[in-house]
């Protein structure tokens, strides 16, 4: 956004160089009173820039410090579930303990058509590299407060989830490598397959380092004029990395947003920092206009083109070695017992002529 200076600004700069000693001097100190001026009037646009960005964001769909009345009270506009809990700093939804489930959700149902939400969040734990688990999950769903095995939430879910999953479940061979962020619509009857990693449903993702990061970690999500973009923030750099672009993709309006993360056998400490919903304003041609349709199940374009085949696990080194090993081991046995066998009746059989 360009800052430009107003017709009253221009008015405080001909009176500040009026009554300003130095600007009838020359060279260095007539270049020094401008240049002081010119960064009064641009802090002061900047300041104005700010404010009109502070506009649009959406605080009825947001989640951000102190957290104040945080499911305490009727006019909390979000709701904790599970093990979730409240701190100054962030809202844990799982701690490092096996077997949690928690969850935030927003009790105020969402109809903008262009949206971006920015989260800031926090991933944990003292377990090693693959041996932590299982991850969280970012929803705009139809259905808000149900426990299930998607990351803290009910399967087979009408809407949008955005997964950071930090634990492999799939063989090493896939083509991908953790943690891993990704993106997945449902309708209803799609399914999540925790045990390929959701792979067979996911329209698109990326690879982020979002564990254990010694920088603060961010996801972006913006959703306008059919297109969902998925960006990430884990490298303290300050900027925006590309992680899908999908094209084609329908949401209805009405549905709610929130958060969720659970452990099993291993676990993780898994904190929502913020969650800031701010509105775009987008220009629509009238064709535009016109060719928009209310969408009343979540859909997107060719899904033919995101569906990938993903082969059955095979068998690995070390369990095709341990298999021959007690195949042979239970041959060797089988052929003991049957000499043991084949003796003891031919030892009968000798007896029977004396």
């Amino acid at each position: 956004m360009v800052a430009t200076v107003s017709k009253s600004k221009l008015e405080r700069l001909r009176s500040f160089c009026f009554l300003c000693p130095m600007f009838h001097l020359k060279n260095i100190r007539e270049s020094t009173c401008l240049f002081v001026t010119a960064c009064l009037l641009i802090s002061q646009s900047l300041a104005d820039d700010q404010d009109f960005i502070e506009e649009f964001l959406k605080r009825e769909y947001s989640l951000a410090k102190p957290y104040r009345g945080l499911a305490l009270s009727s006019s909390s506009q979000w709701d904790l579930m599970g093990t979730a809990m409240v701190t100054p700093d962030h809202v844990r939804l799982t701690p490092d303990l096996q077997s949690r489930q928690g969850a935030v959700w927003s009790r105020i149902p969402f109809f903008l058509r262009d949206w971006e939400l920015k989260v800031h969040f926090k991933i944990h734990g003292q377990g090693k590299k693959n041996l932590n688990g299982d991850g969280m999950a970012i929803w705009l769903t139809k259905d808000r407060m149900q426990n299930g095995p998607v990351f803290g939430n009910m399967n087979q879910f009408i809407g949008l989830g955005i997964f950071v999953d930090t634990y492999p479940n799939a063989d090493k061979s896939h083509d991908r490598a953790f943690p891993h962020v990704s993106v997945m619509l449902g309708n209803g009857t799609l399914s999540y397959n925790h045990d390929y990693d959701g792979r067979h449903t996911e329209l698109g993702g990326c690879t982020a380092m979002t564990r254990n990061a010694i920088y603060d970690t961010f996801l972006l999500v913006r959703y306008s004029k059919n297109r969902l973009t998925l960006m990430v923030d884990v490298d303290g750099k300050q900027e925006w990395k590309d992680c899908a672009d999908i094209t084609g993709l329908r949401l209805p309006t009405g549905y709610f947003f929130g958060a969720s993360s659970a452990t099993g056998d291993l676990s993780d400490n898994h904190d929502i920092i913020s969650m800031k919903l701010y509105q775009l304003t987008v220009e629509r041609t009238p064709e535009e206009e016109g060719e928009e349709e209310e969408v009343t199940i979540p859909g997107v374009d060719n899904m033919e083109q995101f569906q990938v085949e993903v082969q059955e696990e095979g068998m690995s080194r070390v369990q095709f070695f341990f298999t021959l090993l007690f195949s042979i081991l239970g041959l060797a046995v089988l052929a003991v017992v049957g000499l043991i066998v084949y003796g003891r009746w031919k030892e009968n059989r000798r007896k029977r002529f004396y």
